[in-house]
């Protein structure tokens, strides 16, 4: 364990502890992961980039466009958003007083005692599933495996904070996996407790103002702690338990600790972020590895740049082989399996899927891509529903299309309340978009991009992704004027992305004599509809659509 050294405490000071690796030599520390309990699975790819990048993105995954993602966990419970179990540890922040509010104080009352009332009690893994397949248009689920906050969601050999000991006492996974298989989806697990080292740091803090002031938070307790009894004389219900396997902070803080955008120059392991240990690295490991060993998912992904703890440590590019290798094993020697990274140079982009978050390159890309994304925020959100702040079906829309025409697939997360079920909001916006997809799903799955992704102000602009990605608001203004393209073997599909106000389309890629598409246009027929007159002149192809029977966007099919 490194050395903590304490700055004095004053009062009304912050807590300050020095990291005794400094950014400028954090780049070359090494922390190899331990295979001890968990070993790497051997076959054609080894732990090195120049194996990786041989790898091959399955066909099924190209085929496949669109996904549904599960991502939910304990911090629904208190339907606060996205990183509530950090930001509850935020004085001031929203989170922070709704659970003090509503909870407890986060020194008396902190994450680990909301895991508890994360109950599941009305979830339903087979009826969901079931939904998502065949009224939404799926052709790949996933599920949260764990979130920052570093609750395993199945009955985990090495985190004993998991959702079979506490709260629901179910192996989510296991039901998660089980319905996937039963309806003949693809399944993935996501994995983000890598960066619970430093995304719990705030739970070291104290209050800094108010009745509380420099009363600890619940970060601070260890196992002892369970054993001392309550105020009132009875025992803690955590008593056996090690607050310090949830909360992962007896370490050093890392730079700049208060400051609560730090952890974002520091999500890459460089910015002054404290090296996590090798006992935290190997944990994070185990479990990955558990994890694929039992359920053998055909998709992981990581919420990390690159991949796990990369580049300080080996264990990402082992979690990669393993994942590869075991795939491998059980297709005959022919890897099926999908491993997704963000911020991906262009030799690392060869070896794993490129994941782009809430976003999208303004090009074609040459190898498939992921766009993971959200109708909401990524853990349940009250404010969302009552604003009705959820993306619309005509947005999902649009989101998928301009995606796929990118080569691309689009993975959408339909947030979960903490029982286990959508709200009737999002249920009416998935089963609309459900309705557009059973007509045209033609011209998404199994199609490939044409030589150009699209035309129209948003695909002629320059418009730059922002680390991960988000950028995607630029395409949800997209209208009418913003066509794109896709096409099998025997159909080029084009779609506006909107409903024109008069009926009138006019794609000018396929204006007579266009070098594109050489073939001369006299028919086009609209997806769930049937032939349309069409005019192909010089200034462009010109289609009169009917009157819609939704508005969503039309979808053309044009032989090829």
């Amino acid at each position: 364990m490194m050395k903590r050294v304490f700055k004095s405490l004053l009062c009304g000071s912050l807590l300050l502890l020095t990291c005794s690796a400094t950014a400028q030599n954090q780049s070359k520390l090494q922390i190899p992961v331990s295979e001890a309990d968990e070993p790497m699975q051997t076959g054609p790819f080894e732990p090195t980039w120049e194996s990786l990048r041989t790898y091959e993105v399955p066909e099924w995954f190209r085929d496949a466009k669109f996904g549904i993602w599960a991502h939910w966990g304990p911090q629904c419970v208190e339907g606060s958003g996205d990183w509530m179990a950090r930001e509850m540890y935020m004085e001031g922040n929203y989170k922070y007083n709704y659970h003090r509010d509503h909870y407890g104080h986060p020194s008396e009352f902190g994450f680990k005692d909301i895991l508890p009332l994360f109950k599941a009690e009305n979830w339903t893994p087979e009826e969901l599933v079931r939904f998502y397949k065949e009224e939404c248009g799926a052709q790949y689920f996933f599920a949260l495996g764990n979130h920052h906050d570093n609750f395993d969601l199945w009955d985990s050999k090495y985190q004993e904070w998991n959702s079979q000991r506490i709260g629901p006492h179910k192996d989510l996974l296991d039901g998660w996996a089980k319905a996937a298989k039963k309806v003949g989806l693809p399944f993935g697990i996501s994995f983000h407790a890598d960066h619970a080292w430093t995304w719990y740091e705030p739970s070291r803090r104290f209050d800094l103002k108010g009745p509380k002031r420099g009363a600890k938070y619940d970060g601070w307790l260890t196992r002892e702690d369970g054993y001392k009894p309550n105020a009132d004389g009875s025992e803690k219900w955590w008593k056996g338990l090690d607050p310090q396997k949830l909360y992962a902070q007896d370490h050093d803080f890392s730079d700049k600790t208060w400051d609560n955008g730090s952890i974002h120059g520091q999500w890459g392991w460089g910015g002054g972020a404290c090296p996590p240990s090798q006992e935290f690295v190997t944990n994070f490991y185990n479990r990955t590895l558990d994890a694929i060993n039992r359920y053998s998912p055909d998709l992981i992904y990581f919420d990390v740049t690159v991949l796990p703890f990369y580049p300080i440590s080996d264990a990402g590019l082992k979690i990669a082989t393993h994942m590869y290798n075991h795939s491998a094993a059980q297709h005959k020697g022919k890897n099926q399996a999908v491993v997704f990274g963000k911020i991906l140079d262009e030799e690392q982009k060869e070896a794993l899927v490129w994941d782009v978050e809430r976003g999208a390159p303004n090009k074609i890309i040459e190898r498939p891509w992921q766009c993971c994304n959200c109708i909401g925020d990524w853990h349940y959100n009250k404010g969302v529903y009552e604003r009705n702040g959820y993306k619309s079906a005509a947005t999902v829309a649009k989101l998928l299309v301009d995606i796929v025409s990118k080569n691309g697939n689009m993975l959408l997360s339909v947030p979960l309340r903490a029982d286990g079920t959508p709200d009737e909001k999002e249920l009416a916006i998935m089963k609309e978009f459900g309705a557009w997809m059973k007509v045209n799903s033609e011209g998404i799955v199994k199609t490939r991009p044409w030589q150009i992704f699209g035309e129209g102000p948003i695909a002629d602009s320059d418009i730059p992704i922002n680390a991960q990605g988000f950028n995607d608001g630029q395409y949800t203004k997209a209208g009418a004027d913003e066509i794109r393209f896709t096409q099998n073997d025997k159909y080029l599909y084009v779609a506006a992305l909107g409903w024109p106000k008069d009926g009138r389309i006019v794609v000018k890629s396929l204006a007579k004599g266009n070098s594109r598409f050489v073939k001369s246009i006299s028919t086009v027929q609209l997806l769930g509809y049937g032939k349309l007159k069409a005019e192909q002149t010089e200034e462009g192809l010109t289609v009169q659509l009917p009157e819609p029977t939704n508005r969503i966007l039309p979808i053309l099919r044009i032989a090829k």
